[in-house]
């Protein structure tokens, strides 16, 4: 062998050495966690529940006859058969559901998920020496998805709880749950954000992680490194139905205020402005005269509520809530949702150009919404054609049906802005430029002085929701 290949070799033997203890360094350093699952597996327990369902009424030659089958093959073929066809007409069948829950109090405490105890009949708790105990529903807040249940018993094993508040994105999490019925599955991942909103959650700041979390995980806990719980793990999203995607968990410091609450008073009580919010995007910012997209623009507000009590108004951009920035409009129902009805809330808004303070007191949510419904009638007729929208004054019947002192009905939109920014007949506008519209005569005489090449808003109400929009108008 030559001198000049020997070299090479014993370069590369020398790389592969520096590699192998690179890849042992980076192993030593990596978390274990096994005495973390040994300490806190015993108070992880998972949940199933029983729901009586009575049958649909079907005929009997909807009903296939398999009785002269061997059972086995007719309990094989029966699991593919909608459940109407699996028993006679009437009787009752029972639906299991599994999830996953843990103890948070010695005298038999436990915190799960909203979802997983549903509309169950019975709620039946396995804990870790395989024992199982029927639990009590103490109470249950389907707005954050959490519930609280009681079993009989005495030096349960107990989890210690951490403060969600301090997580960061990046920190290591470990969660233990029943995926699939499998008890006690362990899995383990990063923090990826903290404080996300969801669609039809509001009122939640949830924990996402990059846990593998698969059905029958939800309920169960989510530790830190400390052994602490920081969360309870609740959904995930994915587009294949497993854990291929981002999971969300519960902020443990939400879900311990929703459980005082059910123990003391059996009802979660949360604060509330009686408020539309909308997200403030570039072109809306620009025409607010904000420097940069932040803050929740406020869209609607509720006749009699603590928003409309207290001096807000329509078209303020709320900028920080008590001294807390709102950097997303979705960051204003967490701030509200936690404060308690009574509760004083100074919010710091920009109105007209200008910052203002403005101090109210939050009301309670109430139990349902009430959503505006009038149906556009005839009016008078007017025209902007520079906009492409016919519009005509609202009756007296429509200002009390939307609760409004003015603003316009649209009849026809032609081709023009209107058209390309999605205005439809029936819309009312009430806001133009940021200029209240109190008549047909007002809204052409705003549209004809409009500027130009610059973003401007328009406030439009489409069945009783009312929202900002911008457009620009060419030279």
């Amino acid at each position: 062998m030559s001198i000049p290949r020997l070299k090479s070799y014993l370069s590369i033997f020398a790389a592969v050495l520096v590699l192998g203890q690179a890849v042992s360094a980076l192993a030593a350093e990596l978390p274990d966690f096994t005495q973390l699952v040994e300490q806190a597996s015993p108070a992880v327990v998972n949940i199933s529940t029983t729901q009586k369902l009575p049958d649909r009424k079907v005929s009997n030659q909807d009903i296939p006859d398999l009785e002269g089958l061997p059972p086995a093959l007719r309990e094989f073929l029966e699991r593919g058969m909608p459940p109407q066809q699996r028993s006679p007409r009437g009787r009752q069948r029972e639906a299991q559901s599994l999830g996953s829950g843990f103890i948070i109090s010695p005298d038999g405490y436990i915190l799960t998920n909203n979802h997983v105890i549903a509309d169950a009949d019975e709620i039946i708790v396995r804990l870790a020496d395989r024992s199982e105990l029927k639990a009590k529903l103490v109470g249950t807040d389907p707005r954050s998805d959490v519930a609280l249940l009681k079993v009989e018993g005495k030096d349960l094993p107990v989890l210690k709880l951490g403060k969600s508040q301090d997580l960061k994105a990046g920190q290591w999490v470990v969660a233990i749950g029943s995926p699939f019925g499998f008890d006690h599955t362990v899995t383990q991942g990063i923090v990826s954000a903290v404080g996300r909103s969801l669609p039809n959650e509001n009122y939640v700041p949830f924990i996402q992680t990059d846990v593998p979390i698969n059905p029958g995980n939800s309920g169960g806990p989510l530790f830190n490194l400390a052994g602490e719980v920081v969360g309870i793990n609740s959904q995930i999203y994915t587009r294949s139905g497993g854990f291929m995607g981002v999971s969300f968990a519960i902020p443990i410091d939400v879900a311990m205020d929703v459980s005082n609450q059910l123990k003391s008073g059996g009802k979660v009580s949360r604060g509330w402005l009686g408020v539309v919010i909308q997200e403030v995007s570039k072109d809306l910012a620009e025409s607010f005269g904000l420097e940069k997209p932040a803050g929740a623009l406020v869209a609607q507000i509720q006749e009699g509520g603590p928003a409309a009590k207290g001096g807000l108004q329509v078209g303020d951009v709320i900028l920080s809530m008590n001294g807390q920035p709102i950097v997303m409009s979705a960051d204003l129902p967490h701030l509200v949702g936690a404060l308690k009805a009574d509760a004083k809330a100074n919010l710091e808004v920009i109105r007209d150009g200008k910052r203002k303070n403005v101090e109210l007191t939050v009301g309670a949510i109430p139990e349902e919404g009430k959503e505006l419904d009038a149906l556009a009638k005839p009016g008078v007729e007017r025209s902007s054609n520079r906009l492409g929208v016919a519009v005509a004054d609202l009756s007296d019947e429509q200002k009390k049906a939307y609760d409004l002192k003015g603003g316009v009905v649209i009849k026809d939109v032609q081709e023009g802005p209107a058209a390309l920014i999605g205005l439809q007949p029936g819309d009312v506008i009430t806001h133009l430029n940021n200029q209240a519209i109190g008549s047909a005569k007002e809204f052409t005489e705003i549209a004809q002085a409009l500027p130009k090449n610059r973003s401007v808003s328009m406030r439009v109400l489409r069945q009783g929701r009312a929202s900002f929009i911008t457009f620009k108008l060419a030279e």
